[in-house]
């Protein structure tokens, strides 16, 4: 379609400029961000990670290292609930301002990511791509985004299943409007930021522990994403 085709070129017109012009104006930022990960704890100032973006492709997503190394391996794995003691002094300032997602600009610019789209998911979070259920794999239709409709509607305040809702709406309404919808999404991102709003994410129940939560949440998002559908 015409139309569809037209926004996605004007679309990674924007994805380019847009990031070109951050990373320009953003750069002392992002050198004092990563002096103060490097002198905060043990470790590299980036962290990188494999996510899957558009089709299930997997690239490796950049952001600036808010735990203690190897994080992934222990505790809570992938979830991330507040008072986490894996998250380092500088982690937390930077996860509470979304400062570490910065590095995310040189994905955007290379092609793998764009500005707006549905969050980059770890490549076995969701269990293997290849047999997602047809509604967990729509979101992969459309490149992975640094924020997105998901995002400003609750962030890590959603449960999966609500993300994946809001990530095929998203879909739904820029075939419809466009990036004039992308717009929309940024400057509602640029007010959330500034609130500081849905940093952490939710216990399935309070009295559990962290491992024990993840562990349950973890399960229960892959046999939601594999089932089948009536």
């Amino acid at each position: 379609m015409w139309w569809t085709a037209l926004n996605n070129v004007i679309k990674r017109g924007f994805d380019i400029l847009s990031s070109l012009i951050a990373l320009v104006l953003l750069s002392p930022v992002l050198l004092v961000c990563a002096i103060w990960v490097k002198r905060d704890s043990e470790g590299p100032a980036i962290f990188k990670q494999d996510r899957l973006t558009k089709d299930g492709r997997i690239f490796k997503m950049l952001k600036f290292r808010s735990m203690v190394q190897n994080a992934e391996k222990t505790g809570a794995g992938l979830f991330n609930y507040e008072g986490d003691p894996r998250v380092t002094r500088c982690g937390r300032f930077l996860r509470e301002h979304s400062l570490d997602e910065l590095p995310q600009l040189l994905n955007i610019l290379k092609g793998d990511m764009s500005v707006v789209g549905p969050r980059p998911c770890v490549v076995y979070e969701l269990g293997d791509y290849a047999t997602l259920n047809r509604r967990f794999k729509k979101r992969f239709e459309v490149k992975a985004g640094l924020t997105g409709y998901a995002q400003i509607q609750g962030r890590n305040d959603l449960e999966w299943d609500q993300k994946v809702d809001f990530d095929n709406r998203y879909i739904d309404y820029y075939r419809k409007w466009g990036v004039a919808f992308d717009l929309y999404i940024i400057v509602r991102t640029f007010t959330d930021v500034f609130r500081h709003q849905d940093i952490y994410e939710n216990k399935i129940a309070e009295d559990l522990s962290d491992d024990t939560s993840a562990e349950l949440a973890q399960a229960k998002v892959i046999e939601m994403a594999h089932r089948e559908e009536v």
